[in-house]
């Protein structure tokens, strides 16, 4: 039913239209709040070419249908997604609509967060009514412009792909756009049921694909503006060091070399073109005063971690009687894991490109959220927040990495200090060597069973560094105003640091330790122990190492129990209904497949950002090493809007896992990291690269999260069927045989 005011049908005339199309200049303009807090009122704006960044849909007289994308696309298929679920509700396919990056505004809120992020595999789940009400929304609107300006009854109209269909013709939206501005649309516009669905749930071609392909695509590192120069930062080669004293006469000496410059994170050398810049940057003379950091390498890590395990932590869920649940076992198992610091090594490196002209500021990054460089260079460069324009792009991969903008700092300051448009650029070397990271864990597990098959109690103790305190020191000079200075947002971040070393559970350190199973005796411990080391979120964040310790321990409780480990995960996942019926369909696609001779499977689940993921891993190992042949991957995320960008997440996220379980691995000498770039820090080659299928489970449930949940179970899949194929049990990251 339509709920719209209606206007008069025989105001709405031919001359009516002209004159309502001179008034808005010829374009419709809808707002919408994401958030639902947003404290401007979503407006109608005239188009005349203009991009304003407080709505997400334009429509030009000539009918181009712009959509202003919310979430920022770093490869996983964001920009299709929310595309479809508009255009789904406003009957236009999703490659026919032009998509912008939206800019800063409250309106783009992601509703999971509170602030203007992505991340957390959040986009679809948050966005999923949202947008489709913004699309039914505009769509009720039009039908009513066009059924007042064609003499008819809104009952005989119907749409199609940007047109209105009226008596066997057919109208552009276009052609209706400034009837419809002047119009109040409904709220609350009926949604399609899901049997009616054009695009949600069918697979067509991502809409970046051929952009992409042609290298028509921007990313940050492909802006290029007037009078650019380009700056290398030289930093402390442990982090947290400071300059004491250096000498740039080598540097100044390099033809093509315009400045240099000190900068909050070490020495910057200016020039025309990036590889003067980076000799430059080479030949500097610099000193530095060291942390305390730089008295660590890994291996007095790794042993203060083993002494924290016997210290009291701090208690982050329990229930139950661990004593009780101990003497009802008859078999205990107790087992220590370990996971290494990690780097994100997205393909594209960290790059900014700062201009301050006339009291005014532009930002060009790639990032994980266009608030945080507007507000980062507003406050190093003394502005207003109004006064800078934050630019947007593709991001050359993030998994977490783009969330942390210091580079966006260093462009920022040297900007100033030099008067010159800034691009810095961070090489390979850099961002492995100096960037941020995630923690390194050591993880016990004390488990017992009974005869049954059923879990009587669950202890698990996590020791490492925590991520929200640096999480608050990235993010807070980018959210706050900047009368806030620098030393009350460095006690804010202290606070926290200690609130979080001794009284409060950061939950990024230990999901996923315990939630999967029925557990009614259990506890999870934290014991913070940290050296310094700046940490973030990686790819599933804490679940990418607990699920390698929770699912390796669940295949030795099986095997002490005598029971099949799929059988033995069902009978402990009875009150975890969709995690069980993955774990029941991996499992029968198991029995039907046919192992050559040498290899052998693992299997292993995980339940992460809604999401529920199972995977068989069909391994072989030869002469000591570690060969994965093929992976299964069974998930239920829900609706799939878009199942072929589902496959490629779950595949994605099996590769980069595998990287990490085969391969990752970074270690301190004397606080410096030692791997520096692929030769030593090394991705998976496609030699190595199994064969991933992937089934989806259509559970009838609202879409959850796809970016992260195909990483956990990968490593215990792996380290279960290497098990299976030697008898030797690996505990540690990654997978070695001894």
């Amino acid at each position: 039913m339509n709920t719209t005011p209606v206007m008069d049908k025989k105001l709405i005339s031919r001359r009516t239209f002209l004159r309502t199309s001179a008034v808005t200049g010829g374009g419709l303009m809808v707002g919408f709040s994401l958030s639902g807090c947003s404290s401007e009122q979503p407006v109608l704006l005239p188009l005349e070419g203009a991009y304003e960044p407080n709505a997400f849909l334009q429509i030009t007289p000539d009918n181009v249908i712009r959509f202003y994308c919310p979430r920022d696309e770093m490869g996983q298929g964001v920009s299709t997604g929310l595309a479809t679920l508009i255009g789904e509700e406003l009957d236009v396919a999703p490659w026919d609509m032009k998509i912008e990056w939206a800019g800063v505004h409250p309106d783009y809120v992601n509703p999971d967060f509170g602030v203007q992020g992505t991340g957390g595999s959040t986009s679809i789940k948050a966005h999923f009514q949202h947008l489709r009400q913004v699309g039914a929304n505009v769509r009720a609107v039009l039908l009513e412009a066009a059924a007042g300006e064609l003499d008819v009854p809104i009952t005989s109209l119907s749409t199609d792909n940007g047109h209105i269909h009226s008596g066997g013709e057919k109208y552009p939206y276009g052609k209706f756009a400034a009837t419809a501005a002047v119009l109040k649309a409904p709220e609350d516009a009926p949604l399609k049921s899901t049997p009616d669905f054009k695009y949600i749930g069918h697979d067509f071609p991502r809409i970046d694909a051929v952009a992409k392909s042609t290298g028509t695509a921007e990313f940050g590192i492909d802006v290029d503006i007037p009078n650019l120069h380009h700056a290398v930062v030289r930093r402390s080669p442990v982090a947290g060091g400071k300059v004491k004293t250096y000498n740039a006469q080598s540097a100044r000496a390099i033809p093509g070399v315009t400045d240099v410059v000190e900068v909050g994170s070490g020495i910057a050398v200016v020039a025309e073109k990036y590889w003067v810049a980076k000799k430059g940057a080479a030949a500097l003379e610099v000193d530095w005063a060291l942390p305390e950091l730089a008295r660590v390498s890994s291996a007095q890590i790794r042993a203060d971690y083993q002494d924290s395990l016997s210290s009291e932590g701090v208690m982050a869920a329990e229930e139950g009687n661990l004593d009780t649940g101990f003497a009802s076992a008859a078999h205990t198992v107790e087992r220590e894991y370990w996971a290494p610091y990690l780097a994100h090594a997205p393909m594209e490196p960290m790059n900014a490109i700062v201009r301050i002209e006339n009291g005014e500021a532009d930002v060009w990054t790639g990032s994980q959220g266009n608030v945080a460089p507007q507000g980062l260079v507003a406050r190093y460069a003394g502005l207003d927040k109004e006064k800078v324009r934050s630019h947007n792009t593709y991001l050359g991969g993030g998994f977490g990495r783009r969330a942390t903008l210091t580079h966006v700092i260093e462009a920022t300051q040297v900007a100033l200090a030099t008067n010159k448009p800034i691009q810095v650029l961070w090489s390979r070397e850099d961002d492995i060597q100096s960037g941020i990271y995630r923690p390194a864990s050591l993880m016990r597990i004390k488990a017992g069973v009974d005869e049954t098959g059923h879990i009587t109690a669950w202890q698990a103790q996590r020791v490492g560094g925590n991520i929200t305190p640096e999480t608050l020191s990235n993010m807070m000079p980018a959210l706050l105003p900047g009368m806030v200075g620098d030393g009350v947002i460095d006690w804010m971040v202290g606070v926290a640091d200690s609130t979080f070393a001794g009284w409060v559970v950061d939950g990024s350190s230990v999901e996923g330790l315990h939630e999967d199973y029925d557990l009614e005796n259990f506890t999870v411990e934290h014991i913070t122990r940290d050296h310094g080391l700046p940490l973030t979120f990686w790819r599933s964040v804490g679940h990418s190492y607990t699920a390698f310790a929770k699912e390796t321990l669940i295949d030795e409780l099986a095997e002490a129990v005598n029971m099949d480990p799929v059988a033995f995960r069902l009978a402990n996942t009875r009150n975890k209904t969709r995690l069980n019926n993955v774990i029941k369909a991996a499992g029968e696609h198991l029995k039907t497949m046919q192992v050559p001779e040498g290899q052998s499977l693992g299997f292993a689940a995980h339940s992460s950002f809604n999401t529920d993921v199972a995977e068989i891993a069909q391994v072989s190992v030869v002469d000591g090493r570690i060969k994965v042949h093929k992976v299964v991957c069974v998930v239920d995320c829900g609706m799939a809007v878009n199942p072929d960008v589902v496959h490629a997440q779950m595949e994605g996220a099996v590769m980069y896992g595998l990287t990490a379980a085969l391969h990752g691995k970074l270690e301190l000498q004397d606080g410096a990291i030692v791997q520096s770039n692929f030769h030593d820090y090394p991705i998976l080659r496609m030699d190595e690269a199994p064969e991933v299928e992937v089934v989806i489970i259509d559970s009838k449930t609202a879409p959850t999260g796809v970016g992260e949940p195909g990483l956990p179970p990968i490593a215990p899949a792996v380290a279960n069927a290497v098990y299976a194929a030697t008898g030797q049990r690996l505990r540690e990251l990654p997978l070695q045989l001894a």
